[in-house]
């Protein structure tokens, strides 16, 4: 696929995240850099959608770069508690951000609670420059439900805690293969692959 650029900066500071989006776009002709690597501080995310605080990341690095920019905003999203972590996800138990603290206080939140569906959500812009007033926008839906005690020493973030129900494993016992394959970041990014090939025609 011959992209219309061929450097693309990823708006994140996460090293997991970045490990994946990294991954999945291997196959590319395209110099992936973090953001770190321009020295890009950390974006505000005051919002509460996902696609608001991904728009604002990518405008953000953009802009600090001058290079497109991908950003991802994804978190895992409950039933039983209306949505939450949501957005807050990787801040639900508070500063400093905590992963383990975060898995601890979501099993806190589900105590007793019978109905543990939940699903991870993430969403995918990527602007072309700051000002581009039709960045490509792509989402990624990946359901399973919170077990009560954790499992496997993969992923990051919520991994631990979230089956997928067709593999009966959790996020974190898959390979990075094939995570990458069905997770909600693996869709969000195929589907916004999709979309730059239209661009390349």
């Amino acid at each position: 696929m011959a992209l219309p650029f061929q450097k693309l900066v990823i708006a994140s500071g996460n090293q997991g995240k970045l490990k994946e989006i990294q991954a999945l776009l291997a196959p590319l002709a395209l110099e992936v850099l973090p953001q770190s690597a321009f020295n890009v501080p950390e974006a505000e995310e005051p919002f509460v959608t996902f696609v608001e605080n991904a728009l604002t990341k990518a405008r953000h690095a953009s802009r600090h770069t001058g290079l497109p920019a991908l950003a991802d905003d994804s978190g895992i999203c409950v039933d039983a508690l209306q949505g939450a972590p949501g957005v807050y996800s990787a801040r639900y138990a508070g500063e400093p951000k905590s992963d383990a603290r975060n898995n601890e206080k979501l099993l806190q939140s589900l105590s007793g609670v019978q109905d543990r569906h939940a699903h991870y959500y993430c969403v995918m812009v990527l602007v072309r420059h700051a000002d581009d007033p039709q960045p490509l926008i792509a989402e990624g839906i990946w359901q399973g439900e919170i077990l009560t005690s954790a499992r496997g020493e993969g992923g990051f973030g919520y991994d631990p805690l979230f089956l997928d129900a067709k593999t009966g494993q959790t996020a974190a016992e898959l390979s990075a293969e094939i995570k990458n394959r069905i997770s909600h970041r693996g869709h969000a990014l195929s589907r916004l692959l999709h979309q730059l090939e239209r661009l390349a025609l």
